[in-house]
């Protein structure tokens, strides 16, 4: 089988990060009789830097013929770059959200893991920290508040914002469809996170989930406000299964959930459409204080390299090939910077590897 994979480097630790999950690629090809096809476009900053606008519209249609896109970080140093001096739609991040919204990319997948091997990273309390946990949030991730209208105005001398939060039943629908699918795939859990005792779009959230429910009956379906779900992520994380959400509500989450595994440099994220198709990155930044430094921990775009097998081309075995390998490395004691015990007492039972290491010892793993 031959995949077509568009590759989109980006910028900081991006190139590194992803040459190492496409020589993880090739060795899952090798091993499985796959060829992989990769094609690279520019997006973010090396995009503006090239043709002066953080995505080009060839660009977006490159993407488009591909099977799916494995992404691995966009932006640079908000203070000294000079691409943040540029309005806010030339800067780099305004690339990502329009290949989102070109590839109509609507549900986002951050999984939350804590490895067995990583439990002492993990900064909460031992007693929870000892029960494990393994969420999958799904974000909304074309709704909501990031591209509703706005807009600044002058009102009796004074400035006043205004940002519109708007969700129609079809893109809540949709969603939610996705999350209860992934659901049936896992522990048949969802855990709906919304403010329905304020808002009137997470009151139609709601009455649209309990809709889709009705149609999974083997799931269990929870309904918990926004704040009481984020205290419960550093309370009790093993509760979890699928958190279903907004883009808002889910954005915060999930950034609150992969600092509870110890380390933001182990996870992985997908973006889908309703199809096949899929946007596959890290979830942590592109990190441009050690770029080039041989430092950086392509672990996380490794496992999105694994959801991309697993979601976009239904190769489960080989998927399953790539976790297994992540899991041997990590219990074989190598690890990057990011993820090496902090007390010197500890460091002597563990090899410290760069970035290009770890992907030969993964590859080596399949």
């Amino acid at each position: 089988m031959e995949l077509n994979i568009v590759c989109i480097p980006g910028d900081g630790i991006g190139p590194e990060i992803v040459t190492e999950a496409k020589k993880v690629l090739d060795a899952v090809g090798a091993k499985f009789g796959h060829s992989m096809k990769y094609t690279d476009i520019l997006m973010g900053g090396a995009s503006i830097d090239v043709h002066g606008v953080p995505l080009t519209d060839e660009a977006v249609e490159t993407a488009k013929g591909a099977g799916a896109v494995l992404m691995g970080s966009i932006g640079g140093n908000t203070t000294t770059s000079p691409w943040y001096q540029l309005p806010p739609n030339l800067r780099p991040e305004a690339g990502l959200l329009s290949i989102r919204k070109a590839l109509n990319l609507f549900a986002n997948l951050r999984p939350a893991v804590l490895y067995d091997e990583l439990a002492g990273a993990c900064p909460l309390k031992e007693e929870i920290s000892q029960k494990g946990f393994d969420m999958m949030i799904m974000r909304e991730l074309t709704g909501g508040l990031y591209f509703g209208e706005r807009k600044t105005e002058e009102v009796n001398g004074k400035l006043v914002a205004v940002d519109t939060l708007t969700y129609s039943e079809d893109e809540i629908r949709r969603i939610a469809i996705k999350g209860f699918d992934i659901a049936m795939k896992r522990n048949k859990k969802v855990t709906s996170v919304d403010k329905a005792n304020v808002l009137d779009s997470s009151r139609l959230w709601r009455k649209v989930v309990e809709e889709v429910a009705k149609d999974y009956p083997e799931v269990t379906l929870e309904h918990m406000l926004v704040d009481n779900c984020a205290m419960q992520l550093v309370k009790d994380p093993a509760q979890f299964d699928v958190i279903l959400t907004e883009n808002m509500f889910g954005d915060i989450l999930s950034d609150e959930a992969s600092m509870v595994t110890g380390s933001i440099g182990m996870l992985a994220s997908a973006s889908l459409n309703d199809t096949k198709f899929g946007l596959y990155e890290p979830s942590h930044g592109s990190a441009p204080d050690i770029a080039g430094m041989d430092i950086a921990n392509p672990i996380a775009t490794v496992l999105s390299a694994s959801m991309m097998l697993r979601y976009s081309f239904d190769l489960d075995k080989e998927a399953d090939a790539i976790d297994k390998a992540v899991k041997q490395v990590l219990k074989d004691g190598y690890r990057t910077v990011d993820i090496m015990p902090k007390e010197e007492s500890e460091k002597e039972a563990f090899t410290r590897v760069g970035c290009s290491r770890m992907g030969d010892l993964l590859a080596e793993r399949i």
